[in-house]
Parts: C-alpha cells; structure tokens; sequence
C-alpha cells in the first residue's frame, strides 16, 4: 500500500513564552513543498538562517533537545516535532522570531490542536520509511538507559522511567498506534521534581516556567510556608500538595501514568530528527532527550546504510541478459580490446545495469603492473561511458553515437583485479535535453563502490 507525504492545508500561528529563556515567541507554520521535510527558519536573524529537524544538528539536550548550526540555535523543539509526527506531517516550514520553542502548557496538546483546526493535505510524493528488520540498540552505560528497536508492521512504542523517588518510581506508557497519538499522548505534560525548581531558577533557567505547564512531584516533605515561597518565584497563586498523589494540587492528572506518557511522546519527538518515519517497535528504559538523540543519530547512519545497500545493483549470473556482448555491439563502435561491457543486465526508466568479467587474460595487464595486475582508473571511467552510451542509445531506432565531453567527480575506492566480477550502474540525472546527457556512474564489485564518477555526453546522430 503506498502511502503518501501530507502537508498542512493552510499556515497557523502560535505564541507563548520560551521555557528557559522566558523571551515571547511566535511561531508560523506553513505548508512546504513535497520532500521539503520539517524545517525551522529564524526570521528574527539576519538572513533567517534555516535549521533542518535533523539529530546531527542536535547541539544540547539539557534541559530539552536544542539544534543548531552557525550561529542559529533553537531550543524545546520536541513537544512541537512529536505534535508533528503524531499528526501525520512530512513536510511543514516553521517560522520562528526567537530561540526557544514556547512551552504552551507543556504538552503536544497546542500544537495537536491547531493542526486539527487547520487542517492535513495529502501530497504527491509517496512517503519513505525506514523499516526496522533487525535489532538495533543503544545504551548509555554511565545512566544505565537504553532504547532498543525491533522490527514491527507499525511505529509503535513501549516506554518505561525509573526514578529513585518515593512518589515517582517505575511507570510504563505503550502507544500501539501512532492514530491515537492525539488521544493517548498528546496531551501528556511535562514533569519537574519540587527540589529542582529553586536550583532551575538559581542557574538562569525556567524563566518562562509556570506551575501550570508541568506537573510539580513533591518527593519529599516541604512545608507550606516554603511552598508559598516557590510559588511567589514563579509569580503564582500559593498551593498545597495533594497528599494522596504526591503532586501539587493546581492541576489534576490526565492519566496515572502521564509521567511516562510524556516521555514516551518526548520519543516520538526526539527520534522524529532521524528523518525519516519509522516502522518497528521501540522500547525505551529511563528515556532522556540524550539517549533519544543518540538513538535518532544511530538511526540516521542505518537510513543511510540502507539507502545506500538499496542502490547496490543485484546481478543474478543465471538471468538471461538483456543485451548480449553481441547485441552490444550493435550499438557501440567499439572492438577489442577496448569493449570493456560482456553484457547488459538491468534497463529502468533512468539508470542501465552492465557487467564485466575481469581476468588475467585482459590485454592491458601485460603492461600496467603486470606483476600485481590492477585494472587501470581510466578504464573505470571508459567502461562507466560505454553503459551511459548504451542507456541513451539503446531505444533509437536510427544510428547515432555518443561523444563524452565532460568527466567531473572521479573517485577510485577500491582496486579492480582479475577474478573480479564489476557491475556498472548509471544513472540520468536530468532529462536529456538538446543532445545532452547528465549521468552518474558507479562501479560496484559486490557490495562495495570501487568507483565514481559524474559524465556529460553528447548524442549525435552517425
């Protein structure tokens, strides 16, 4: 079933105070292009610096998960990227005058919410997604938490805290869907210990805290008159302790567990930077936005091995081949010993398959170290053109030829010796255009690149 990329159906605003710094910030969410994916931009600096959502531009977690690049930061963006993800969003440009994410009321609720009023759009493009077929697990040795992924037919997550806390020990959220984000998790706030408060506002931090934007654990005995004392810190209406849940009594719990609800949509935020959407299971042991960013980043790298594996050719030597050596040259003028294609195996829309069977007997050989035979860089190259030639020539019904006019970007990776079976893919990076031809090509001997390199090629009719 494919499954499409969605956008938001118009822009929606937002504003409220940053956590930490306390500055006023607004925020503008627009509708993005397909492929665009969730990008943040500081209009309120000079040339408004664009941040990608991307765990390698994590430059914090804190006190919250912040990116950054240059000179641009942006702070608390995981309560926005789970309300992002958990509605179902590809691709969403938000505009920014500040350095930190508003808290709103500690939540995705704000978020969630606005997205439902304005609306979801579906897109084009299909959507990708990174699926999850073996175990992958990072550990944080020095806080013993740990985040495994496992495979699975959806995203669905298991998430479980720990803290050494009388009134806050272990607490377990599972969400098996990401459809009841909106419903189970969202909503969830964030949560602080009463004993960090004071040392929070001592070391610059929560300026733009309120005790009605997260739920206050009471751990330990306090008395009243202190609590009153906290509580004019914080510019609030005095309160009491709910004795029975260990919590200060200016808000009620949404669920028992909310603690661990809103970790576990702390996940859905933080892993959302690995860039892709996920389908597997994740199971989370006393999270944090460090372990999550870790895990985002160490996700980041299997996306690209598999992006990369995905692009490997597969070369079946039992397979018919769609041109012979034979039917080879009935389209390219080369003979031996510069015919360096045996056959074709794969012809798509934008990219051809060859194959070359190298042995000792190769006439070039008797001179380039003949006594540690290596194949020679240049004929890489050659024989990467000869397969760009035949993929540009190989549906004209009247005699043409190609020129190569231009190689930029060569890379060699890995030498090329006899017993070595090379498979040449190349690709058209643009449509052809006045006689011209834009393609890439790699070389692969199993799963490795032994070679690359971009070409031009002119086709002109013989």
């Amino acid at each position: 079933m494919t499954i499409k990329q969605n956008t938001l159906a118009r822009e929606f605003s937002l504003s409220g105070k940053g956590l930490h710094t306390g500055v006023q910030v607004n925020m503008t969410f627009k509708p993005a292009p397909e492929n665009h994916g969730i990008k943040f931009q500081r209009v309120d600096l000079e040339n408004q610096p664009t941040l990608e959502a991307d765990a390698n531009l994590v430059i914090d977690t804190s006190r919250g998960t912040v990116i950054g690049k240059g000179d641009a930061r942006l702070s608390t963006i995981e309560h926005a990227m789970a309300a992002l993800t958990g509605m179902d969003l590809d691709n969403v440009l938000i505009e920014i005058d500040n350095e930190e994410v508003p808290i709103l009321d500690g939540s995705s609720k704000p978020f969630v919410e606005a997205i439902e009023k304005t609306g979801v759009e579906e897109q084009n493009a299909e959507r990708e997604y990174f699926e999850i077929t073996e175990k992958i697990v990072y550990k944080d040795a020095e806080t013993g938490a740990e985040i495994i992924a496992l495979p699975d037919s959806e995203y669905n997550l298991n998430v479980m805290i720990s803290f050494n806390s009388s009134v806050l020990n272990n607490q377990f959220a599972v969400l098996e869907k990401m459809s009841d984000f909106k419903s189970e998790i969202a909503a969830c706030r964030t949560f602080v210990f009463v004993r960090e408060l004071e040392f929070l506002l001592q070391n610059n931090l929560v300026k733009g805290g309120d005790l009605d934007n997260a739920i206050v654990i009471m751990d330990k005995d306090i008395s009243q008159e202190e609590l009153n004392r906290l509580a004019d810190l914080f510019n609030h209406e005095h309160v009491e302790v709910k004795k029975e849940q260990g919590i200060l009594n200016n808000l009620d719990l949404q669920f028992e567990n909310e603690c661990a609800r809103h970790k576990l949509l702390d996940i859905v935020g933080d892993l959302s930077l690995a860039g892709r959407r996920i389908k597997g299971r994740i199971i989370a042991t006393k999270p944090g936005h460090k372990v999550n960013t870790e895990f985002a980043k160490l996700l980041k790298k299997e996306i690209r091995k598999f992006d990369i594996e995905k692009e490997i050719p597969r070369y079946d030597c039992s397979q018919k081949p769609l041109m012979s050596v034979n039917d080879i040259k009935t389209f390219l003028p080369h003979r031996f010993p510069f015919l360096l294609v045996d056959k074709i195996v794969e012809i798509k829309d934008n990219y051809i398959v060859g194959v070359k069977n190298v042995t000792a007997n190769e006439p070039f050989f008797q001179g380039h170290f003949p006594d540690e035979p290596i194949m020679p860089g240049v004929l890489l190259i050659e024989a990467m053109a000869q397969c760009g030639g035949l993929y540009v020539l190989h549906d004209k019904k009247e005699k043409y030829s190609t020129y190569f006019i231009r190689v930029d970007n060569v890379k060699f990776r890995q030498k090329v010796v006899p017993g070595d079976t090379l498979l040449f893919k190349v690709e058209l990076v643009s449509p052809i255009r006045r006689g011209i031809a834009n393609m890439k090509g790699t070389t692969y001997i199993g799963d490795k690149i032994v070679a690359e390199g971009d070409f031009m090629a002119q086709i002109v009719k013989a």
